[in-house]
């Protein structure tokens, strides 16, 4: 599946009303760049990482855990596996996330998360509904795996909470819309939603 180019997603947008019109103007061409070469175990236990910290705290952990690895890449399943959670835990994640992590990289040697070639034959629902039950894996989580490792081009994530309140902004609501309202909102944005969710993410405050 091959994304479009993000000059098609900037015109769509900005064609919808004069709102979407402003905030393209404001923040420019749109810059989501993906990461396509990266593989969806990677992608989970990165994304594991970063739940509920800020961004530095997590590069931290990150930078902690690729140190475990003998040649400083990201630890492949069996080496996450064989560290143990203590080692983990010294990298500075909760007991919950490692639990998570360790789950994630025993469901890629059992084939439930799959390699990325296989991956990108998915469609995102299956890709959701296959990796929902692994333990710390939410709805957002795949998500994030859809938009940053497959590159998918029509990803809306309505739970997070810079999106919500990126479109509360845009429009001068009271309150952010519900995950559900999102939604239905978000069906006229199609086929551009995760450049919808990159711009809503940019929207100023104030």
């Amino acid at each position: 599946m091959s994304a479009p180019a993000p000059q098609a997603a900037e015109a769509f947008l900005a064609g919808l009303d004069e709102d979407w019109a402003r905030l393209v103007a404001r923040v420019g061409p749109c810059a989501h760049r993906p990461r396509p070469d990266r593989e969806p175990y990677e992608a989970l236990v990165r994304a594991i990482a970063y739940q509920q910290l800020h961004a530095r705290a997590g590069d931290a952990m990150l930078a902690r855990l690729l140190a475990l690895s003998p040649d400083g890449t990201f630890p492949t399943p069996r080496l996450l596996l064989a560290v143990g959670p203590e080692a983990l835990r010294g990298c500075g994640f909760s007991a919950g996330k490692v639990l998570a992590m360790q789950g994630i990289a025993e469901a890629t040697l059992a084939g439930t998360v799959p390699a990325l070639k296989d991956a990108l034959a998915l469609d995102d629902e299956t890709l959701v509904r296959r990796l929902l039950p692994l333990r710390g894996v939410g709805r957002w989580t795949v998500e994030m795996l859809l938009i940053y490792s497959l590159a998918r081009p029509d990803v809306l994530p309505v739970d997070d909470f810079g999106v919500r309140e990126g479109y509360r902004r845009l429009k001068g609501l009271a309150e952010q819309p519900k995950p559900r309202q999102l939604a239905q909102l978000g069906l006229a944005w199609s086929p551009h939603r995760t450049a919808a969710a990159w711009y809503l993410w940019r929207v100023p405050a104030g």
